[in-house]
């Protein structure tokens, strides 16, 4: 007979086995302040415009080289149930403003830091928490009166830049200019009177060789193939775009033909080829000078194609089939039917192109306004490309920003030291405990400019006492100068370091969203993990990123 042994009063007899519980300050709030903390200070050194790269070789073997947070955090496959409540929040702040990820874990790292030291001297985790909801209302208070930039006029290309400038440098220092403006000319030209921006409008065509200063911006898309029949080029294109094969229509039901002779035979083979022919003649008939597929182009359709001068065009992705027939305002057709004139597309010039030694196909939009946009990057190798296209992205979304709200605040750590000290001014008005709490927010909101310091290779604690000593004689927008020798400080708003307002006030939202949640954590119970293979990951986008 099995001897039956009893298990341990209290909730592990509730659990089944294998379930783990941690519960007290001891083992769930410390250990997740602990987790959190390791995670904001290997996010941190990337930081900034000098930030460090980080080397990231992810689930599938797929190497990534950058210093971009939110990539840094989508690769890696953060396990620790707090750490993932930071990636989530920052992760909002992605979907919100497109920029940012890092200011937000580098935040909540600092004030979960900050909260260690509260608890260590007996303050309660509601308190803290009250007190840092009630420094983030101060400080969402304060903000407005922070703005130094406002930008009304979106088709100002100059002004534009301006804005963009910034949240590129932190990405690509020192090609900050060039991208900016590569940015900001494709984003004006198809920004609609109407309608909001929308930032999928804005393509991305990565092409080995030459060197950045050799991209380009082209309104229109381009697409990394060559064309399937014998035309090349065509000026002043009707376009068709098809989503089924252009061969011999393939019946859907099995069926048997007799033949008794031999011309029963002939003519059978030439009723396919008249039938074929009579199609694509129909089609050019209607003035169509390129057919677009998303799948195979048949020899016979082919030798048709090139018999009536069409130009054959084959794309594999349906979302790259969705954004042509967007760019060029055509419907896209599910069989082979002669379209009518409301479902053919327009385009000012069709061509393949060689960009360095790679063949390219251009359909090019001359008039004034154009739906897309594409960015053709050139660069040594795949990694810099890719860290090239996320600068971009960034820069894109910071245009988006600046479409729904032009407001900036000044960079460079300055926003943060001008809204702690105000904050600490605060905190002597207020009686309880909370005081304590919105001091140390106080000291959170400086990890930013130290942050900025330590990875510039500056002197973080000379550099932040020299920012405050200005901000004390009225010089708001004083920030940390990276290029000084000496721990120096400039005006950011001189300087052109400028934040978007928006990311300020939804980053510091999140921040402190993520940590006060991070903190009313007093159990962590895991149940046994579930035997057997893992569960199916969704299926991604066959969109080539």
């Amino acid at each position: 007979m099995a001897l039956h042994v009893p298990k341990a009063p209290g909730v592990p007899q509730m659990l089944k086995d294998g379930a783990r519980m941690f519960s007290g300050l001891e083992e769930a709030v410390y250990r997740n302040i602990n987790a959190c903390k390791q995670f904001a200070q290997s996010v941190r050194s990337a930081y900034g415009p000098n930030g460090m790269n980080k080397m990231i070789i992810n689930h599938i073997d797929k190497q990534f080289v950058t210093s971009d947070a939110g990539t840094i955090i989508r690769e890696l496959d953060v396990e620790h149930p707090a750490a993932k409540l930071m990636v989530l929040a920052s992760q909002m702040q992605d979907a919100e403003v497109g920029d940012g990820t890092n200011f937000v874990i580098v935040l909540s790292g600092a004030l979960l830091e900050a909260a260690e030291e509260l608890l260590r001297l007996g303050v309660t985790t509601s308190e803290i928490a009250d007190g840092y909801e009630r420094a983030l209302d101060k400080c969402l208070e304060i903000l407005p009166s922070l703005i130094c930039n406002e930008i009304k006029d979106t088709k100002n290309i100059k002004e534009v830049t301006k804005g963009i400038v910034a949240a590129i440098m932190s990405k690509q220092y020192g090609h900050e200019q060039f991208i900016s403006e590569l940015v900001t000319k494709a984003c004006v030209a198809i920004l609609p009177e109407k309608t909001t921006f929308n930032v999928d409008n804005i393509r991305v065509c990565k092409i080995l060789g030459a060197g950045l200063l050799q991209s380009e911006v082209l309104s229109g898309m381009v697409f990394r193939r060559e064309v399937e029949g014998d035309v090349s080029s065509a000026k002043n294109a009707k376009i068709a775009v098809y989503s089924c094969p252009i061969d011999i229509i393939q019946t859907e039901t099995m069926g048997t033909v007799l033949i008794k002779s031999a011309d029963e035979l002939l003519n059978f083979s030439k009723g396919e080829e008249s039938l074929l022919e009579k199609q694509i003649k129909d089609i050019s008939d209607s003035g169509v000078k390129v057919i677009v597929a998303g799948a195979k182009f048949g020899d016979m359709a082919l030798h048709f194609l090139n018999k009536y001068n069409i130009m054959a065009v084959r794309l594999n992705s349906k979302f790259d089939i969705r954004r042509l027939a967007k760019t060029v305002n055509a419907t896209v057709l599910p069989r082979l039917t002669t379209p009518t004139t409301q479902e053919l597309g327009y385009c000012d010039a069709v061509h393949v192109d060689e960009v360095g030694d790679t063949r390219v196909v251009v359909f090019k939009m001359e008039s004034s306004e154009s739906r897309i946009s594409t960015i053709v990057i050139r660069g040594s190798t795949d990694n810099y490309m890719d860290d090239i296209e996320r600068a971009i992205d960034d820069g894109v979304n910071t245009f988006k920003g600046i479409a729904r709200d032009g407001r900036f605040v000044p960079g460079a750590g300055a926003t943060e030291i001008e809204l702690a000290q105000q904050l600490l001014e605060f905190a002597d008005t207020l009686p309880g405990l909370e005081q304590y709490a919105v001091r140390k927010f106080a000291v959170a909101l400086e990890s930013i400019p130290r942050a900025l310091a330590d990875n510039s290779g500056a002197n973080a604690t000379e550099v932040v006492n020299k920012i405050y000593k200005a901000h004390k004689e009225g010089q708001k927008n004083a920030g940390f100068d990276i290029d000084s020798e000496n721990n120096g400080v400039c005006d950011a708003k001189e300087k052109g370091i400028i934040d978007s307002y928006l990311l300020k006030f939804w980053g510091i939202k999140y921040a402190v969203g993520a940590a006060t949640t991070i903190l009313k954590v007093d159990q962590i119970i895991m149940a046994k993990r579930a035997g057997g293979p893992k569960p199916r990951a969704p299926a991604g986008s066959d969109d080539e990123s």
